[in-house]
């Protein structure tokens, strides 16, 4: 079972139909939508402030979501896909972006609608990231405008992946 743990009287709310690895980590003030799957080892630390996640969200191995106190709040909209290694810290990623393996987002940055934040990236506290558009680099900065059917499809096609997926595991646990 996933360590789920209330810290400052907050106590973490998981929406309908989640997959939680046995070796997650939800503490404090987080609260997620339904069908989202959170994977080995990644962390959503609500201690410090809030952590919002829409529907159907993946937080993959090892990611770590926190925020500052006091200061930043993380939100993350619906279908969003948070690769291997991601460190998402006090933003705003809104529906359907991609936030690529070892990528780092800082606070106040926002990811906008069907975005790409490209593998190994880091996003800089602020960085507003237009919708449908990659970003790569350290720091990153604007690549192009991906096709939004393209974007669409392979945004899409990794995060409703990621609910099959964890849909594998939970079966698993009904036998």
């Amino acid at each position: 079972m996933a360590l789920i743990k209330s810290v400052r009287g907050f106590s973490p709310k998981i929406g309908e139909n989640c997959f939680l690895a046995e070796n997650s980590t939800i503490v404090g003030d987080v609260e997620m939508g339904e069908g989202c799957s959170i994977w080995f080892g990644a962390v959503l630390r609500g201690d410090v402030n809030s952590i919002r996640l829409g529907n159907h969200v993946n937080i993959q191995d090892n990611a770590c979501i926190h925020t500052l106190y006091q200061k930043s709040v993380t939100e993350i909209g619906d279908y969003v896909s948070v690769g291997h290694n991601v460190v998402i810290h006090g933003a705003k990623i809104e529906d359907y972006a991609l936030i690529g393996m070892n990528a780092v987002v800082l606070d106040h940055a926002v990811i906008g609608k069907g975005a790409i934040v490209a593998a190994g990236s880091v996003v800089l506290g602020g960085t507003k990231v237009e919708p449908g558009c990659i970003y790569a680099g350290v720091p990153a900065k604007f690549v192009k405008k991906v096709d939004p059917d393209q974007s669409a499809e392979m945004n899409q096609k990794i995060a409703h992946n990621y609910s099959m997926y964890a849909s594998w595991y939970m079966e698993e646990k009904e036998d």
